[in-house]
């Protein structure tokens, strides 16, 4: 499981770098500043969720149990959810997506809060 959170991790990681340049080179002259802001959010909290998966890989191994990696697949989620949901606000122009993003920022909540209740209780 380690390994698959740092493969995880890393792959974000990449895909976030990627869409931050992308956003920072194609959109700012296609897309409203405050949509651009919109894109770079999703490209940050992406990033930090990335490094996120990258400490849940070494987490798995100094605290084993259930809670680490229900934690990752959280974090996992919350980035498809809420990254994504901002990603695919900004390109379709449906402001829709714009209710799925605080399901993703939920998941996000609720892996930190697993991660910490399973570093409190070790």
């Amino acid at each position: 499981m380690d390994r698959t959170f740092a493969l995880l991790g890393a792959a974000m990681a990449f895909l976030g770098v990627a869409l931050g340049a992308f956003a920072a080179h194609a959109l700012g002259s296609r897309v409203s500043p405050a949509d651009l802001a919109v894109f770079e959010t999703g490209a940050r909290y992406q990033m930090y969720h990335a490094l996120a998966l990258l400490f849940v890989a070494w987490a798995g191994a100094r605290w084993p149990g259930a809670l680490v990696p229900a934690a990752g697949w959280l974090f996992v989620a919350g980035i498809v959810l809420f990254s994504g949901s901002l990603y695919a606000l900004v390109l379709s122009g449906q402001r829709g997506w714009g209710a799925v993003t605080p399901i993703g920022g939920v998941s996000f909540l609720l892996g930190w809060a697993l991660l910490a209740w399973r570093i409190f209780r070790s």
